[in-house]
């Protein structure tokens, strides 16, 4: 049976460390923390489930950190977690029944990263993150922010699933202001943080300066495929905020160069259509995306509902629109199988319930 050192970084983590160390402890044969200035209780909590926790000194480096933390790794894997994971009590039973039967072999595992929920709760922004590395002392965290492991050797991708449940609000200009430091002192940001240069600065509305960064990314060579992808839809929604349509889709069909058409791709055009008011258009670029398969163990960002759900809801309108009521009710009971309490599938199911509507033959 494999070993696995769970390491992590924490700073005022007292509302939630206990909620992910109690269930781990359980599995994992040790826990290693590194604080890096808590003024709260998280030390306490850390020390109660911890086998060693130890100050840090932050240096503005999430990667740095990391690597402190996993140096200290003495079992055969060592696994990361933040502070505000949460693993589900299957999820943790299935993580144990991996442990036990997990190939000596295998170097790394890859699951699933469930990182935003709809209303329902159900995860609405997932991707694959390596999660169990083989503790080799050849895995190293690179970046000082958005930090990542190079995923190498034999790589297996586990149906495992951490969630990314925050309770509080971090500060949301740091990673911006770390990349802005990089840049002040000189540093060359490598195309992976070229790309998350310009998502920061979209992420704070500054379209141009995040258009011109990731125009840059895009010249670069050696960018990602899927980051590739990503920078376009970016593009394309700085292009629609600066009011060019146009623009923004040539930005959309850019994304075709590196691959088949993401379900986020095809529905950002058919949002577009729909506000030129293109509506048959509008819902062929719908149905491309009913019709796009995610593929996770891609590493892509992945939104579900741009597979599903969404193009369901904005089929109907569409339908609706070009006075065929009968496609646009097919569509609609389609997205109310999907989410029957979705405010949008509620009004809908008003509209085609009332006097109002009378279906055309």
């Amino acid at each position: 049976m494999a070993t696995i050192s769970l390491c992590m970084i924490v700073k005022n983590e007292e509302p939630v460390l206990e909620r992910i160390l109690k269930p781990m402890r359980t599995v994992v044969d040790e826990i290693i923390i590194a604080d890096t200035g808590s003024t709260d209780h998280t030390k306490e909590i850390a020390c109660r489930y911890g086998d060693q926790v130890f100050d840090y000194v932050w240096k503005q480096d999430f990667a740095a950190a990391r690597n402190a933390a996993c140096e200290r790794a003495s079992m055969d894997y060592w696994m990361w977690l933040d502070a505000d994971d949460v693993i589900q009590p299957d999820q943790l039973e299935k993580l144990r029944q991996l442990k036990e039967t997990l190939d000596p072999k295998i170097d790394v595992v890859m699951m699933r990263y469930a990182a935003a929920f709809d209303a329902s709760g159900r995860p609405s922004f997932t991707y694959y993150r390596e999660r169990l590395l083989r503790n080799d002392k050849t895995f190293l965290w690179q970046g000082r922010v958005h930090e990542a492991v190079t995923p190498k050797g034999c790589i297996l991708y586990s149906p495992i699933t951490i969630e990314h449940r925050k309770e509080k609000a971090g500060d949301s200009r740091r990673n911006l202001e770390i990349y802005r430091q990089m840049i002040r002192d000189g540093e060359a940001l490598e195309p992976r943080h070229q790309f998350y240069y310009g998502r920061e600065l979209f992420d704070h509305g500054e379209y141009e300066m995040a258009a011109k960064a990731l125009e840059q990314f895009l010249k670069e060579p050696g960018g990602w495929k899927e980051n590739r992808i990503d920078a376009c839809l970016l593009l394309s929604r700085c292009k629609s905020r600066e009011g060019d349509p146009e623009g923004a889709l040539g930005c959309l069909f850019r994304s075709f160069l590196y691959d088949f058409p993401r379900g986020e791709i095809c529905c950002e055009i058919g949002r577009l259509k729909m506000e030129a008011g293109e509506y048959f258009q509008a819902a062929w670029w719908y149905k491309q995306a009913l019709l796009s398969l995610p593929d996770e163990s891609s590493g892509a960002f992945i939104q579900p509902d741009f597979y599903s759900f969404i193009p369901a809801v904005q089929l109907c309108v569409c339908y609706d629109r070009l006075g065929q009521r009968e496609q646009a009710l097919y569509y609609h009971q389609m997205a109310k199988g999907m989410k029957p309490e979705d405010p949008a599938v509620r009004w809908n199911e008003g509209y085609f319930s009332s006097s109002a509507y009378i279906p055309k033959t």
